[in-house]
């Protein structure tokens, strides 16, 4: 509704200058309200929207000035000038936004075209598992930074990866390139966790050697990877210095899997070598595995407090179960995620958060059960 009467904004004015001038005396002038009008127009109206409210308060002021015996040279005619003048400007900054936009157009559709051709978005399913994913960028712009995810299916079952590269910018999308590249080659070849890592451990420490700087010594990537069984009823992870997931059940309970032993981020090797424990956890018809990168986690309020989604997801899973009588999809998931975390900080995103919920749905039969123990 306010986009269509938005552009009715220059018209009331020029009515409500013509209202001021009727009710003032003589000496009182709404010339310079009547200005007003089509600097408003600006932003809403085309060229020939201005031009006409211009001409329109011109011609307003020009019959108001002729009844009060006020439109002289000093005062009728200059005010004229000045209107045409307002009209003119208005029209050429009018012309000005409109390149601007059409640049920033471009630029975003450049920038959708690099984030589909690094981050491509993953299926919405493979087999029975149900996926779901989102980007949310820390600038509007910048719709891919150093967060990443990538669901594959592969010889040993659908495996993923959630990860953080370190570093901003152009680098930043370089190393989530390298490691969405080795992480597809790897799953797709190595039998087993461990060996996916290694593969991806190599990737990274040959592309530090052909960098510079900072990112020469101390490039890493922290990641979650995950596999699941043939049958979707058990999921196992490595978790390199990432946030842990939540592991999130039918009934709207949740479980934080942290793992049971520490290891540092991949792409550090130089500093030593490290095992890749295998944590392996139960995954019942219903639940969905809901992984996220720090943006999320390192959330703050206005007091400093940090996100925390094992204490706040619960809650608005069980709301939504009460309230509709089923569990949330994977795509409401993320949906609710990524408002809570954009309410908790004050509606300003922070850093770049990548979501990826990965979900066992109920068997049919249990879903037709349930509607007919509802009925």
């Amino acid at each position: 509704m306010w986009s269509r009467t938005r552009r009715w904004i220059p018209a009331v004015v020029i009515v409500l200058a013509a209202v001021v001038e009727l009710l003032t005396p003589p000496p009182v002038s709404s010339a310079p309200l009547l200005t007003v009008a089509p600097v408003t127009a600006v932003t809403l109206l085309r060229p020939s929207g201005i031009l006409g409210t211009g001409l329109a308060a011109m011609a307003v002021h020009a019959v108001l000035a002729y009844e009060d015996g006020t439109f002289g040279w000093q005062r009728g005619v200059a005010n004229q000038v000045t209107l045409a003048a307002v009209t003119a400007l208005a029209i050429g900054l009018n012309r000005s936004l409109h390149s601007q936009h059409v640049s920033a157009s471009r630029a975003r559709y450049a920038a959708e075209v690099a984030q589909r051709a690094v981050l491509p978005r993953p299926p919405s399913r493979l087999g029975d598992l149900r996926i779901a994913a989102r980007y949310v960028p820390a600038e509007d712009m910048a719709l891919i930074g150093g967060d990443l995810f990538v669901v594959q299916d592969t010889p040993f079952g659908v495996r993923a990866m959630v990860g953080d590269v370190r570093g901003k910018g152009l680098s930043a999308v370089t190393a989530v390139s390298i490691d969405i590249g080795a992480f597809r080659y790897a799953a797709d070849h190595s039998p087993d966790l461990p060996a996916v890592v290694q593969c991806m451990e190599e990737a990274l420490l040959r592309e530090g050697q052909r960098r510079e700087g900072l990112d020469r010594t101390e490039g890493f990537t922290t990641a979650l990877i995950v596999q699941f069984s043939k049958h979707l009823d058990r999921v196992h992870l490595v978790n390199r210095g990432h946030p842990a997931p939540l592991l999130l059940y039918a009934n709207g309970q949740a479980r934080a899997l942290e793992p049971t032993e520490e290891a540092p981020p991949l792409g550090i090797t130089a500093l030593g070598t490290w095992k890749s424990p295998v944590e392996s956890y139960d995954f019942p018809p219903g639940a969905m595995l809901l992984c996220f990168t720090d943006g999320v986690t390192e959330a703050r309020d206005a007091a400093g407090t940090f996100y925390d989604p094992a204490d706040r997801v619960p809650g608005m899973l069980q709301s939504y179960l009460r309230q509709t009588g089923h569990p949330a999809e994977p795509s409401a998931v993320l949906d609710f995620l990524a408002r809570d975390v954009s309410r908790h900080s004050g509606g300003a995103v922070q850093d770049d958060q990548a979501l990826l919920a990965l979900h066992r749905p109920l068997p049919r039969t249990d879903l037709l059960a349930k509607e007919t123990a509802e009925e």
